[in-house]
């Protein structure tokens, strides 16, 4: 049975996946609490790394170093990006990227991309789609992009006209980029809590208790999947 890492950055999106969790045992490592133990029959290690790209990529180092994860997966929630993407609609990313890290960076420096984006595992992607089908959640398929800061209004259309993403974040492609480079398979899992119409930090904190709570619920279903 393949072990899954669920990272996600808040404490506010880590805690609708505790009721689920058996056998929790927590270890302490790099100032993170990482909850080892079963959710249905799938082996997982659940934490939540704080804030941002650097603190994302700890977390998911340790994942894979220290737990030895197979899979890891990004849950959580992300602002929305795209007019025809509403609050509480999940995105799951079929391709990921910065927004704020320039483009030659990465395709002429180590990785050496071919492109500036990010692929998630194809299995787990493919999963995901079947599940969409009959999911009583609304779950779009598209870009997402990852920088270091709260999106407001005035900074969205640069960001629609360089790369068309549906939602916007500040951790997924940090965690597709170390898990690319470790050869990990991931999927990123995001319910929206703030759009152009309910911008803001103040919708962001009313709505993302319930959209965390929608992002669990999608990835717990994903895992049943995982299941032999």
């Amino acid at each position: 049975m393949k072990k899954v890492g669920i990272l996600c950055a808040g404490d506010t999106e880590f805690f609708p996946f505790l009721p689920y969790l058996k056998n929790d045992t927590v270890t302490t490592r790099a100032m993170l609490q990482f909850h080892e133990g079963l959710i249905g029959d799938v082996p997982v290690v659940v934490l939540y790394s704080g804030v941002c790209k650097v603190n994302a990529a700890i977390a998911a180092q340790l994942l894979i170093d220290a737990f030895h994860t197979d899979i890891i997966i990004n849950a959580g929630t992300a602002g929305a990006i795209d007019g025809s993407v509403r609050l509480f609609d999940t995105v799951i990313a079929d391709k990921m990227a910065y927004h704020d890290v320039a483009e030659d960076i990465l395709t002429e420096f180590h990785p050496w991309m071919e492109s500036v984006y990010f692929k998630p595992s194809a299995e787990l992607l493919a999963l995901a789609q079947d599940y969409s089908r009959s999911s009583e959640h609304r779950i779009l398929f598209g870009t997402a992009v990852t920088g270091e800061q709260f999106i407001n209004n005035s900074e969205r259309a640069a960001i629609y006209e360089k790369h068309a993403p549906l939602s916007v974040d500040m951790e997924t492609t940090a965690i597709a980029h170390v898990c690319h480079v470790n050869q990990v398979p991931f999927l990123s899992i995001r319910t929206i809590t703030d759009t152009a119409e309910h911008e803001g930090i103040e919708n962001f904190e009313k709505n993302c208790e319930h959209a965390s709570q929608i992002s669990a619920e999608i990835t717990v279903a994903l895992l049943k999947k995982l299941t032999p």
